[in-house]
């Protein structure tokens, strides 16, 4: 824990000056000069003047350079108690007060062995101008308090920040997973769907103008709703509001996905039990985990020639399993679209499995709960 507090860097972009720290400044030169007009021995007048500006003028870059702040301002105040004791005979310097903001903005913008080494000055000045300026045990008491309590309100404001921006940045990636999530399982489904429709035809073009016609229809549509999503997914990204990100399809849906074979793979889709009353947010994720599992058997399952979904919903569960009777590459391997099913079905509760079937082929195997408990 001491490693990582010494290796604490500094807090990004500070601010370097407000309207704030030059009123400070103004106040306190102004109380300086005020001081040292009020002051019965005018002797050492032009010394206490120029140690109380120093001080002052350290403020100024208390945040862009705290140790550096920290220790010219200390270090003045020690060689000025230091002469106090050896020769000089000055009372001490009430103006000085604002030094009391130094900690503060140490443990606030500082790195960490920068807090440590400042706090060390510090401490080492306390005790020197406690000694030159007589006091009971309880001022001396209250004189470290002060100063202590500067760093420690330094140090909760720098954490309480801290916090936030590590709050704010892990809601950010969440949203960024849920935005990936999306444009793979809608945008990247339509696009794979595109492809095998103009695959088909191709292959039509030739034997059956009519039916190539009717393909070129539907990737028209594709094409349509792609775009028109595409677009949405690029509004959220740009304006940065608040959006719902999931798509309107459901259980209902899943049966568009089913078409005959021949040219391209056939989908035979059966759906049994009262889908109806499944939740928006799971008939929602039935239908990308099945349409992603059914472009993923259209793209790798080498020589299947059907693609069986079947949707079942029956005692507060609904399962889904699509299989294919294909050959499976011999290094499968976990991509973004079996993470994304994957992480689709445990945000509600679900499970699912994916992996080669032992009756030949391969299989995906979804859980969900038909309703989603509020958390």
């Amino acid at each position: 824990m001491l490693a990582a507090l010494w290796a604490e860097p500094r807090p990004d972009r500070p601010p370097v000056r407000v309207w704030r720290d030059w009123a400070l400044v103004a106040v306190l030169v102004t109380g300086s000069f005020a001081e040292v007009l009020l002051r019965e021995d005018k002797a050492w007048a032009p010394l206490v003047l120029g140690v109380s500006l120093v001080v002052a003028a350290c403020l100024m870059w208390r945040r862009t350079h705290p140790l550096a702040a920290v220790a010219v301002a200390f270090g003045t105040l020690l060689a000025f108690d230091v002469a106090r004791i050896v020769t000089v005979d000055v009372t001490g310097l009430q103006s000085i007060a604002g030094v009391l903001v130094l900690p503060y903005a140490l443990l606030r913008w500082g790195a960490g062995r920068e807090a440590a080494l400042g706090l060390g000055i510090v401490l080492v000045w306390l005790p020197v101008t406690l000694v030159v300026d007589p006091t009971s045990p309880a001022e001396k008491v209250a004189g470290y308090a002060f100063f202590l309590f500067s760093a420690a309100l330094g140090a909760a404001v720098r954490y309480r920040t801290t916090s936030r921006v590590r709050e704010i940045e892990q809601v950010r990636l969440r949203q960024r997973n849920e935005l990936a999530r999306e444009l793979h399982d809608t945008v990247g489904h339509r696009v794979s769907a595109i492809a095998v429709q103009a695959q088909a035809g191709r292959a039509l073009s030739a034997a059956d103008p009519a039916r190539a016609l009717a393909t070129l229809v539907t990737i028209e549509e594709e094409a349509s709703r792609t775009l028109h999503e595409m677009r949405a997914l690029v509004g959220v990204l740009r304006d940065g509001t608040d959006a719902d990100l999931a798509p309107r399809r459901g259980v209902a849906d899943i049966e568009r996905l089913a078409r005959p074979g021949g040219e391209v793979l056939g989908v035979r889709v059966q759906v049994s039990g009262n889908v109806d009353a499944v939740d928006p947010a799971v008939s929602t994720a039935l239908y990308l985990i099945a349409a992603e599992a059914v472009t993923n058997a259209t793209r790798h399952a080498s020589g299947a020639t059907e693609v069986t979904v079947d949707v079942t919903a029956s005692h507060g569960r609904v399962r889904l399993r699509v299989h294919d009777d294909g050959a499976q590459p011999a290094a499968a391997t976990a991509g973004f679209g079996l993470r994304g099913m994957a992480e689709r079905a445990s945000l509600i509760g679900g499970s699912l499995r994916a992996g080669p079937d032992p009756a030949g082929g391969w299989s995906v195997d979804a859980a969900l709960p038909s309703t989603v408990r509020a958390s």
